[in-house]
């Protein structure tokens, strides 16, 4: 799929944060990102992710990768 069609991959941060009853400004402050690049990654404008970024919001949201990720196949 080329990128200017979007991607295949949907990042789920609004359903975490939600259900941790928790805002993506104290996530930011909790994994040492700043809201504007943790918002990017929520929006799904996001290019890539840091091993180290995804291993942080997993550890402050207690979830895997793949509760944070899925694929979607058009």
């Amino acid at each position: 799929m080329p990128a200017e069609e979007g991607t295949a991959i949907m990042v789920k941060l609004d359903d975490l944060l939600r259900d941790r009853r928790m805002t993506l400004t104290e996530l930011a402050e909790r994994v040492g990102l700043t809201l504007a690049n943790l918002s990017i990654l929520k929006t799904g404008k996001a290019k890539a992710i840091r091993f180290s970024t995804l291993e942080a919001i997993c550890r402050e949201l207690d979830c895997q990768p793949g509760d944070l990720l899925a694929y979607r196949q058009d």
